[in-house]
């Protein structure tokens, strides 16, 4: 079998952090989270990474990243999430600039990526625990129909700075059997809680979540394709500026009708992340902690 590759997702807008957060660096050498995730993922046995992002953002990660990258033995290729770029028969309704979500971001890769791969968000750092998981599923277990999804517990995934947006995830002889978006979840008294109009109710903490963590073949894009047209001739009319799909509602769908099955594996590591600007220092901090412990060399490429 090929040699999975890893696919990040980085062509968001990033408009509650305020900027272009995919590069914006946290390591004492002013490296991205994203550039963590590569190394980690690099030493788990992946030697090539796309990116999906905007085409006029290139040259921006050329230098912030990629070419680093390249440098130190991983192969860089870069698909082009375009807001244009949607089935026949609709149009981008004017004076939206909102990208049409992750689902559509997945389906920049068909024709790109044509192994097993990985897909991740580029500002969450997962852990090296995570890579290590989903590459031995890419390398033994997964096939055409048979996915794999690496889930944290809820109460790792959370942030002290504001709500935060999980899959919440239900799991049936260890694999994922429903998956429910929930917009508002939130930390308080160190434990997980979400609103449900306009009252705080109790997740359990060990509750495993969606961090978009996922593990496909390139199947996943001829069954991605008919769920986003069916999504966009049901939305586009409604919600013209903001509506979008995101791969764990296109992925609840697949599971629910049967299609696919998805293996839940889940990593012990804690994430953490930058939702928001006041998170960073907590974020710097401890990947400065990492570099102490020799988890990480003070310079990655070498």
């Amino acid at each position: 079998m090929a040699n999975p590759t890893l696919v990040i997702l980085a062509a968001g807008m990033g408009s509650r952090y305020g900027g272009m957060k995919q590069i914006d660096g946290v390591g004492s050498h002013g490296e991205p989270i994203i550039e963590f995730s590569i190394y980690d993922a690099y030493q788990a046995g992946f030697r090539k990474v796309v990116l999906i992002i905007k085409r006029e953002h290139e040259e921006l990660f050329r230098k912030a990243l990629t070419d680093r990258v390249a440098a130190g033995g991983m192969e860089v290729d870069f698909a082009y999430q375009d807001m244009t770029n949607i089935p026949e028969g609709f149009k981008v309704p004017e004076g939206r600039e909102k990208p049409w979500g992750t689902t559509h971001a997945l389906l920049a890769c068909k024709g790109i990526v044509n192994e097993p791969f990985a897909i991740i968000n580029a500002d969450d750092f997962y852990g090296r625990d995570a890579y290590k998981v989903i590459y031995n599923y890419l390398t033994n277990g997964i096939s055409d129909d048979h996915y794999a999804m690496v889930g944290f517990k809820c109460l790792n995934t959370l942030t002290a700075n504001g709500t935060v947006t999980r899959g919440l995830c239900e799991e049936k002889d260890g694999n994922l059997s429903h998956i429910v978006e929930i917009q508002k979840i939130a930390l308080q008294n160190d434990h997980a809680v979400y609103e449900d109009n306009g009252e705080w109710k109790p997740i359990s903490d060990d509750a495993l979540v969606s961090m978009n963590f996922w593990g496909f073949t390139p199947k996943i894009f001829d069954e991605m394709e008919p769920i986003f047209k069916d999504f966009l001739s049901k939305n586009i009319a409604s919600n013209p500026m903001k509506c979008e799909h995101v791969i764990p509602t296109a992925m609840g769908d697949l599971v629910t009708e049967g299609k696919v099955t998805v293996k839940m594996l889940s990593s012990s590591d804690k994430w953490f992340g930058v939702t928001y600007k006041e998170d960073k220092p907590d974020v710097v901090a401890k990947i400065q902690e990492k570099k102490n412990q020799g988890i990480y060399p003070d310079v990655l490429w070498k």
